[in-house]
């Protein structure tokens, strides 16, 4: 299948997407697997779910599965999810514990938590296997806000020019997240949805807000701005201003909880939305933040993981999160429900030209640039 770039000849209000098939096309999806979730940093998972010696996590990265481990000397590793016999799967459930070694549940090749094969049946008889050679492939790992950032390319992008670049371009400065230390924020509340859309849908929806009015009552009513359909991300180190009548970031504009000790009064009272492609969103606001990681399993499924992340004191004492977690919860019930209405029509012949963006979404265009730079053949 030839794949073509949307078509950018409409007038200057309306801007082209990209054709319905980059939705719906199982060809088109099996490109991006290899050519922008196999060859970018992807957040795997929260370093948190790592901290003891032992504790791994596999995570779906494109077409590939990736084992997350702590070794012995605290640090944390990435390796393929398969062993060097016969390729099974080292380790089939999403988390766990192991003691001292991963052993391959089909002919018990065993290795450290460094990923070095350390033992085999008759491993001792075979003085010509090189132990070292032999051990699990490694994964590029970075560790980042609280985050394990891995990467399958060969030679890694810069993580600086895009991952902390994604950060710096919407903030305005490096500098301006470590105000949440969100290395130091411990998980309040985790909720997956399996989403019925494609991943490009999700990321689009949540880079605008154009629909903001129409679906996200709650929302508006303490981000009053964002019912004039101009999202956060629209300007460069822009927060929505909470509402002069809310308290707090939770559903019923009640009060949160105190602000994070390196939240600035700059930063106060104010919501930021950040996208890092292809699979983070990151929304921060004075007591908490709240991150998401989507895995793309299918061109039609995605699902989503959502950390509501607080101060270790207010974890500690045991705090109500019902109201702050509620928010968002049902911002992300609205807009996935949103994707899921579109999802069916991206293989219409009405959407085989694709859609348009009106001014306040031009800016999703930069993000259909960046989709299509990546997998359509020069």
């Amino acid at each position: 299948m030839t794949l073509t770039g949307p078509d950018r000849t409409h007038s200057a209000s309306l801007r082209a997407t990209l054709p319905g098939s980059y939705y719906a096309a199982p060809e088109i999806f099996a490109r991006e697997q290899a050519e922008i979730f196999e060859q970018c940093w992807f957040a795997a998972a929260r370093t948190g779910e790592l901290a003891t010696p032992g504790t791994f996590r596999t995570v779906t990265v494109g077409r590939e599965s990736v084992l997350l481990v702590r070794d012995r000397r605290g640090q944390l590793g990435a390796f393929l999810n398969l062993c060097r016999h016969r390729g099974a799967q080292l380790c089939t459930e999403p988390a766990g514990q192991v003691r001292n070694a991963l052993r391959c549940p089909y002919h018990a090749w065993s290795y450290g938590l460094d990923g070095k094969l350390v033992a085999a049946p008759n491993l001792a008889e075979m003085a010509d296997v090189d132990r070292a050679e032999y051990g699990l492939h490694r994964v590029a790992l970075r560790e980042w806000l609280g985050t394990a950032w891995v990467c399958l390319a060969p030679v890694p992008p810069s993580f600086e020019d895009t991952v902390t670049g994604a950060v710096t371009a919407r903030l305005g400065s490096t500098e301006a997240i470590d105000h949440w230390d969100l290395d130091r924020l411990e998980l309040g509340k985790r909720i997956v949805y399996d989403v019925r859309a494609n991943w490009k849908l999700i990321v689009e929806n949540f880079m605008e807000c154009y629909h903001c009015a129409t679906i996200h009552p709650e929302l508006t009513e303490v981000l009053p701005e964002f019912a004039d359909g101009f999202a956060a991300q629209y300007f460069v180190g822009h927060g929505a201003a909470f509402a002069d009548g809310a308290r707090g970031f939770t559903v019923d504009g009640s009060a949160g909880f105190d602000r994070l000790s390196g939240v600035t009064e700059e930063h106060d009272r104010r919501y930021y939305a950040i996208t890092v492609n292809p699979q983070v969103f990151i929304n921060l606001v004075p007591d908490h933040v709240i991150f998401h990681r989507m895995y793309p399993m299918a061109v039609d499924r995605t699902v989503i993981e959502c950390d509501w992340l607080y101060a270790p004191e207010v974890i500690a004492g045991s705090a109500d999160l019902t109201s702050s977690v509620e928010l968002f919860h049902r911002v992300n019930q609205q807009d996935f429900e949103a994707c899921e209405r579109c999802q069916p029509a991206m293989a219409s012949r009405g959407y085989a030209g694709g859609g348009v963006l009106v001014p306040s979404e031009h800016h999703i265009g930069a993000f259909h640039d960046w989709v299509s730079a990546r997998i359509d053949p020069v």
